[in-house]
């Protein structure tokens, strides 16, 4: 699997980026490797850090004792690009692959397994939350255009999975033609694959702000 943390990174309050920032006293990198180290379904993970903290990602690995890491590798300036370096860094290629953001440490261990299950039958598969806001798409004036039905829309989280060679050639021809997509998905359906859902849960936030982190604080109530 890759955990992506990102090219340059972004930094929560301009110290360090966001994925090294502590959270109960263990970084938030580490807290979100341990689930899928902890795992018996992955096999090796690829750890991909801006090029300025690869040193710092591999000391924390190994004082915090992550076995599976087989890589660390410095990401691009995109998340896109920093994924398709990621998947060049395996030793062996794997049949499946997830794709995870490294500041997403409450990921439960059962919606991954979904994960893994749907993406070997299906080719892919994402975690979504049902959206529950009434959304409204607007014009570049920031005018209100049309309402869209909640009842069709999920809010994308991670892990997204997939077979290996389908997501390394969705993107070769993402950067063959210049394509940028909003995550890997889009990547994949754009050659017209399906991609299924895997319903996730609310707890699994992204931290990329000072709010998000007092939140993921409080979320620590009763977890290790």
């Amino acid at each position: 699997m890759v955990i992506a943390g990102g090219g340059r990174g972004r930094r929560v309050g301009g110290v360090l980026p966001k994925q090294f920032l502590s959270l109960g006293g263990v970084p938030l990198l580490v807290r979100t490797l341990r689930v899928f180290a902890g795992m018996s379904e992955v096999g090796a993970i690829v750890v991909v850090v801006p090029g300025d903290q690869i040193s710092r990602a591999e000391r924390l690995i190994r004082r915090w004792g992550i076995r599976k890491v087989v890589a660390v590798v410095a990401g691009g300036v995109e998340r896109q690009a920093s994924v398709r370096v990621g998947l060049g860094a395996f030793r062996r290629k794997p049949r499946i692959v997830l794709v995870h953001d490294a500041v997403r440490p409450f990921v439960g261990r059962e919606i991954v397994r979904q994960v893994i299950t749907k993406a070997a039958v299906a080719g892919g598969a994402l975690v979504g939350v049902p959206v529950t806001d009434t959304i409204t798409e607007a014009d570049r004036r920031g005018r209100a255009v049309r309402t869209l039905r909640r009842e069709h829309l999920w809010a994308v989280q991670t892990p997204q999975g997939f077979r290996y060679g389908l997501l390394v050639r969705a993107h070769r021809e993402a950067e063959r033609s210049g394509f940028v997509g909003t995550d890997d998905a889009s990547l994949v359906q754009r050659l017209g694959y399906p991609v299924r859902i895997v319903q996730g849960e609310a707890s699994n936030i992204k931290i990329t702000t000072r709010r998000d982190l007092e939140r993921a604080k409080r979320g620590l109530v009763g977890r290790s």
